[in-house]
């Protein structure tokens, strides 16, 4: 069983020579009896398998199939009575490793998936897909031998957030391209996509209790290109296809700056007198007015809808580049507003600027600065918050790979492949360390990308790099490991249609 194929690496892995499992046509997916969830994931992998190897692969309850796991589900091997011979088996229960480990033992007879909960059992399905060959991705049937390497996988990740983040008001992405967005980061056990879904270019959002913000497909995008808006039953319908797998979708609604777009559709809120509509990519031009009533009648509307339609923990209020907004008037909006989010049950996200406000411990500052000392966000970290860590010159999918890289920003410098690879969310902010840090987000900005395939361009390969940061412990990531690991990836993409940047620093198969 050789960690070479595998992103992000895992905690433990131990091989087992001779006990390679293969595939064939009576192969059958067992999962944990009484448990809808643990049948929609052997479901879920199923439709994986089926296409590339022509097998039917049927999904079974383990109890109907007449058959139980037995052995050493922590040890190297587990051994199968004759009823789960040629299986792969889901089992919830007996993992020890947290919400989203797993174990995954490999032998000649079976492979035994087990975890506490659903999300470590997707976990591991997500693993067991790259330790088969790279053809396995195939729309069509591939004649070979579909084998799995024995031994044994213990493995759990080292924070509990990891995202990415889809901007949609720079550039709208339809539904279908940011499910095929969703089903692309799942494959790296990312498990949160946060959608920035209003800025000054456009709002992407329907609000019933305001429609006139998506009149007119919500506005433009930079350069005019990329109008759109998701209605409230599309956007409930993609946070419940990201939670199939195991991703919380994350909101934004961007104030008191970046907000040009709602003030063109309601000149109330720009004291009456209706905004210009911008397709530039400028910031810092735009603010709410804090000491109108109208600004938080309207962000109580908003922040209510958004909410009742997400099920996940977390709703972002932006909070970044507000340079038209006096600092005592941002400190005015954070104190009136957080108070709304945490009434409507969610726990409130923002840019790091959000620490401006002295905000209560429970709100979640994101770090997008590229500098090692930020004496606000260690002050919050310090009173107990946990930082979301998306330092730009490391972590921001919308920089350049290089200078010659036709897409793409570089305010906040290059980023090759390595450069996403090597850092630590622990040691990136003086006096923010490992319990400080809730996790790692990349986000990509869409003033560059039109196309589903410039979001994988941009993407890949340098999102692996980011999940394996926020994945994997320090002591199992190096450069020379990963860079190898990520090479045997390209097979992978391009069987799926993914696109992505074929980086001189990765020794491509």
């Amino acid at each position: 069983m050789a960690r070479s194929s595998v992103i992000p690496a895992p905690m433990e892995v131990r091989p087992a020579q001779g006990q390679d499992f293969r595939l064939g046509p009576d192969t059958a997916i067992l999962t944990e009896p009484g448990s809808a969830r643990a049948r929609h994931i052997g479901q879920y992998l199923a439709t994986l398998l089926r296409p590339a190897t022509g097998y039917q692969i049927p999904v079974l309850d383990a109890d109907l199939a007449g058959a139980t796991t037995t052995g050493q589900e922590r040890g190297a091997s587990a051994a199968t009575t004759p009823g789960t011979a040629k299986a792969i088996s889901l089992r919830l229960g007996g993992g020890g490793l947290g919400p989203e480990g797993y174990r995954l033992n490999t032998t000649a007879d079976g492979v035994s998936v087990r975890a506490d909960a659903p999300a470590g059992l997707f976990a591991g399905v997500q693993t067991l897909r790259q330790l088969l060959p790279a053809d396995i991705e195939s729309p069509t049937p591939v004649a070979r031998e579909w084998t799995v390497p024995g031994g044994a996988i213990a493995d759990r990740p080292r924070f509990p957030y990891r995202g990415a983040m889809l901007d949609l008001a720079r550039h709208f992405h339809s539904p279908d391209e940011i499910k095929a967005f969703v089903d692309q980061i799942a494959a790296y056990k990312i498990n949160h996509l946060h959608l920035h879904l209003t800025d000054d270019q456009g709002w992407r959002i329907e609000i019933l209790s305001w429609p006139k913000l998506t009149a007119g497909d919500g506005g433009s995008g930079v350069d005019g290109a990329g109008g759109g808006y998701l209605t409230q039953a599309e956007y409930a319908d993609l946070v419940a296809y990201a939670a199939e797998r195991y991703v919380t979708v994350v909101p934004e609604i961007d104030m008191p700056g970046h907000t040009n777009a709602a003030q063109v559709a309601y000149p109330e809120l720009n004291g009456g007198v209706a905004a210009a509509p911008r397709t530039d990519p400028e910031v810092g031009y735009s603010t709410l007015r804090i000491g109108d009533e109208i600004t938080y009648a309207f962000v109580e509307d908003v922040v209510r809808e958004v909410a009742a339609l997400t099920p996940g923990p977390y709703l972002h209020v932006g909070g970044d580049e507000a340079d038209a907004t006096p600092d005592g008037d941002y400190r005015t909006f954070m104190r009136r507003i957080i108070p709304i989010v945490e009434r409507h049950g969610k726990t409130v996200l923002g840019w790091h600027e959000i620490t401006k406000a002295d905000p209560p411990a429970s709100v979640v500052p994101q770090f997008w600065g590229t500098a090692g000392a930020h004496p606000e966000v260690a002050a919050a970290a310090t009173r107990g918050a946990r930082v979301l860590m998306s330092p730009a010159n490391r972590a921001y999918l919308d920089m350049k790979y290089t200078p010659d890289t036709p897409l793409g920003l570089d305010w906040a410098g290059y980023i090759e492949v390595r450069d996403a690879y090597e850092w630590d969310p622990a040691t990136q902010i003086e006096g923010v360390g490992e319990a400080h840090v809730l996790g790692v987000e990349a986000p990509l900005w869409s003033e560059t990308v039109r196309t589903l395939a410039d979001v994988e361009t941009m993407t890949y390969p340098r999102l692996p790099a980011v999940a394996e940061v926020g994945w994997s412990a320090p002591d199992r990531r190096d450069w020379e490991s990963f860079r190898r690991r990520l090479a045997a990836h390209a097979p992978r993409w391009t069987l799926r249609g993914t696109a992505f940047h074929r980086s001189p620093q990765i020794p491509w198969e």
